[in-house]
């Protein structure tokens, strides 16, 4: 029998085995290319939070107010303003102001149903009128006050210096005014919320359709994969061509149908198709395609074992799909939903083709309403030159950012409650 005889030893490089140095050198690759993932990271965290801050910075701070109207002057049975009651205050406003605006706030809500807090608001807003005259970072608020008093002192002696957090419960409840010390986001919230949840309704069913006729009932053809190829290249597609196209479909050519004249349902807040409806489908489309490829690729991600044993057992290709399918891949799908949404709900150019409003007082009450939404109103406040109002846009920026997250968290929270492990 031979005897086995021992192999040569690997090449060494500067006394060391050349397999120990390519390890080595592959390690030092490693660390480069982590430590470089590592930076990455943290730049993208020092840059969100620095918009976080700058946007924070804003929505706080000192501002210089004086009213129109001398607060010190409407004082009933020589009790100030503040310490008047919710009745004092009625007839404070039934006298200085006109009938038919006061009858206006009292149809809107009854005086008898407001609060006396909500009556004293509507005095401050309609008779006394605070108006900004100077506004001040919460930066320099914190570090330069002394300054800040010096000059509301000098330069407005008439004005009342406060400090102001224009993120308020009253801020989120308001409707839209004229004026930066009364206006709200009330109505913006619903309109978003509106046009959010039609945009759900229609794309998320199509495009989950779509992708599973793409991924489990389409042969390998020419057509299908001009199809394929078509959803790929529209999910790159500006958002202002699905505007023009949302305006030409769904406002002009869908026009009984989104103003809601086909239901006999048109009153004096729709405007030739401009509505709630008119925007969450044209949102929609915006968002349809990246629906179908999420969902495309979460339901090819399904093992085939798991269709092979289904067929097995002798279920149908639809009670596969279904049963066992669709459950694996709806993380992945939901995903991908959560991704479309996102990017929906803090669109502005497509509503501004489609007709958003960009000043509107009352709240959406059907599909068939006119709207505003979030980004239309950070747009409209921040194009405006008084500093105030770059400071409500702010305000409003941070109120986007909340509801983006709760509705995100919503998402996350449905998909991992529903979703099957296997």
């Amino acid at each position: 029998m031979t005897p086995l005889t021992p192999s040569p030893s690997p090449t060494k490089r500067g006394g060391q085995p050349a397999y120990n140095v390519n390890i080595e050198r592959r390690n030092r690759t490693g660390n480069v290319w982590r430590w470089v993932f590592r930076a990455s990271t943290i730049v993208g965290i020092i840059a969100l939070t620095a918009l976080i801050l700058n946007i924070m910075n804003s929505a706080f701070g000192y501002a210089a107010l004086e009213a129109k109207v001398d607060p010190a002057t409407l004082t009933v049975d020589g009790l100030p303003l503040e310490q008047q009651s919710k009745e004092q205050l009625v007839e404070l406003l039934r006298s200085k102001l006109s009938k038919g605006a006061f009858n206006k706030l009292d149809n809107e809500t009854s005086f008898e149903e407001r609060s006396r807090a909500n009556v004293l608001q509507v005095v401050n807003e309609r008779i006394v009128r605070y108006e900004v005259v100077q506004v001040w970072t919460l930066w320099t608020s914190l570090t330069k006050a002394d300054e800040i008093r010096a000059i509301a002192a000098t330069e407005f002696p008439t004005a009342e210096l406060k400090f102001i957090s224009w993120l308020t419960t009253d801020f989120v409840t308001r409707p839209q005014s004229s004026e930066a010390i009364t206006t709200g986001v009330r109505t913006a919230i619903l309109g978003s919320l509106w046009t959010i949840l039609f945009t759900i309704l229609f794309a998320f069913p199509i495009g989950v359709g779509a992708a599973i006729y793409l991924e489990e009932y389409a042969t390998d053809n020419w057509l299908n994969r001009a199809i394929r190829t078509n959803i790929n290249n529209l999910a790159g597609v500006p958002s202002i061509v699905y505007g023009i196209l949302g305006l030409a479909i769904f406002v002009r050519t869908l026009e009984p149908l989104t103003s809601g004249e086909l239901f006999g349902m048109v009153d004096s807040t729709t405007a030739n198709g401009r509505t709630v409806l008119a925007a969450g489908l044209t949102l929609g489309l915006l968002v349809l395609p990246i629906i179908i490829i999420n969902a495309q690729e979460a339901i090819r991600a399904v093992p085939q074992s798991l269709r092979k044993a289904s067929y097995g057992l002798g279920a149908t290709k639809w009670q596969t799909i279904w049963s066992h399918v669709l459950p694996n891949a709806m993380p992945g799908i939901l995903t991908g939903t959560i991704l479309a949404i996102s990017r929906a709900i803090g669109e502005t150019a497509p509503l501004v083709v489609v007709g958003a409003s960009t000043a509107i007082s009352f709240d959406p009450e059907s599909p068939f309403s006119k709207f505003t939404t979030l980004p239309i109103q950070i747009y409209q406040w921040t194009a405006r030159p008084q500093a105030e109002f770059r400071s409500v846009a702010a305000a409003t920026i941070l109120v986007l950012l909340v509801m983006l997250l709760s509705l995100n968290a919503s998402a996350v929270i449905l998909r991992n409650r529903f979703s099957r492990k296997y």
